[in-house]
């Protein structure tokens, strides 16, 4: 029989109050998966990473979740499905990720949710649009980012009021790009039948389009609109303007991708940006909640730009997630997804509650606020564009400018 000394029990059990002291300290992992290299949207991914990175310092600051830090542990997906498919599997099985965000792809947001699935891991969709990511319908899969039927329907309704009759869209070759096109032809169809419409695809590594550009100097139609990330949006628009096109006295440019407020977006199109027409998610004249100023105001003092509609879309998937640990009382995937699909979220962009309808709107922030605005000066601020229409406010297509040629 063994001696129990008494000083043997006491320093087993300091060893074993330590030990577990330490476990209670981990950092909880949460994975990132973004493009940080080309082909895919780097600026996207910069921008994600900045937002996230604030609301992980905030939060680590006043003490992290259930007093154990965040860890981002970030995963390069080039913008390639298969990429993305990997660095999620990585995060899951390798880096033992609670969750994965940061997806801002399309194409590779619907391979990651795959993974996501199989290994039943809370994925938050930051700023993939697809309606597909919906319609799939998994329970692990949470959207409080924007959607394609939500920009065709805001697009729909601007270009009805415009009174245009003939549109041509420019989308990227992408599931994101081609399913714009094909929504906003549903709805024209319902709220401006009258309107002739077609979309050309045009590869989203291209690097010159006036093979596409070319025949409209000929026949221009009354409005553009273009569904491409950069630097494909970049190059473009460059060469609709140096043919002429658009924007014009006679067609109107109008930007379905969101790209107006990109912190490189004027170094790279100069005067093919004035009198652009943008939907967008963020305005500064739209009201925001003391988190969402802090969160701004944040982003400010680190890079000097404007703070746009990505930063505070990275900062509340990574606050959803956060509240689902608290609410769930620990990272258990199980009551993490039950917390995400019950609670009511107060974010940075404002409160709202994952629908439970089945299709587009699955799990999806339904009515989540945009913009419509026109650029009227080259190296215009998004605070000192024409702003359109906003939450709140009626659509106001009369107060738009024109090039006189």
């Amino acid at each position: 029989m063994k001696d129990h000394h008494p000083l043997n029990c006491l320093a087993a059990a300091l060893i074993a109050a330590a030990s577990l002291s330490v476990y209670a300290a981990d950092p909880i992992k949460i994975g990132i998966s973004i493009a940080q290299s080309p082909p895919g949207s780097v600026v996207q991914g910069t921008q994600v990473r900045d937002g996230v990175e604030i609301v992980k310092n905030m939060i680590n600051q006043q003490g992290g979740v259930l007093g154990r830090q965040i860890e981002l542990v970030y995963e390069d997906n080039q913008g390639v499905p298969e990429k993305g498919r990997a660095a999620t599997e990585k995060l899951v099985t390798r880096d033992k990720v609670v969750a994965v965000t940061g997806g801002h792809q399309s194409s590779v947001c619907l391979a990651e949710i795959e993974v996501a699935k199989r290994y039943n891991v809370p994925y938050v969709n930051t700023n993939c649009w697809s309606d597909d990511i919906r319609i799939k319908g998994y329970a692990q899969v949470f959207n409080p980012g924007n959607y394609n039927s939500r920009v065709a329907g805001a697009m729909a309704e601007t270009i009805a009021s415009m009174g245009v009759k003939r549109v041509i869209a420019f989308c990227e070759n992408t599931d994101y790009g081609i399913g714009q096109a094909k929504a906003v032809a549903e709805a024209l169809k319902q709220k401006a039948p009258g309107v002739e419409y077609k979309y050309e695809t045009l590869d989203r590594a291209g690097k010159d389009f006036t093979p596409a550009v070319l025949p409209l100097r000929a026949n221009p139609p009354d409005m553009i609109l273009t569904m491409l990330l950069p630097p494909a949006a970049y190059i473009l628009m460059n060469q609709l303007y140096e043919q002429g096109v658009a924007p014009s006295a006679k067609t109107w440019l109008y930007d379905g991708a969101g790209i107006a407020d990109y912190p490189d977006f004027w170094q790279n199109v100069k005067e093919a940006g004035k009198y652009m027409l943008a939907f967008g998610l963020y305005h500064p004249q739209m009201a925001a909640p003391k988190l969402g100023t802090e969160v701004g105001q944040a982003y400010l003092a680190k890079t000097k730009n404007e703070p746009n509609r990505l930063i505070f879309q990275a900062a509340d998937s990574l606050l959803l997630i956060v509240e689902a640990i608290k609410q769930a009382k620990g990272t258990d995937a199980d009551a993490m997804i039950k917390a995400l699909q019950t609670m009511k979220f107060q974010g940075v962009r404002g409160e709202f509650q994952f629908s439970k309808e089945a299709g587009y709107k699955y799990q999806q922030w339904v009515d989540i606020p945009y913009v419509t605005y026109q650029l009227t000066e080259a190296n215009q601020p998004i605070s000192k564009t024409l702003l359109v229409q906003g939450p709140g406010m009626a659509l106001a297509t009369g107060k738009l400018m024109k090039p006189a040629k």
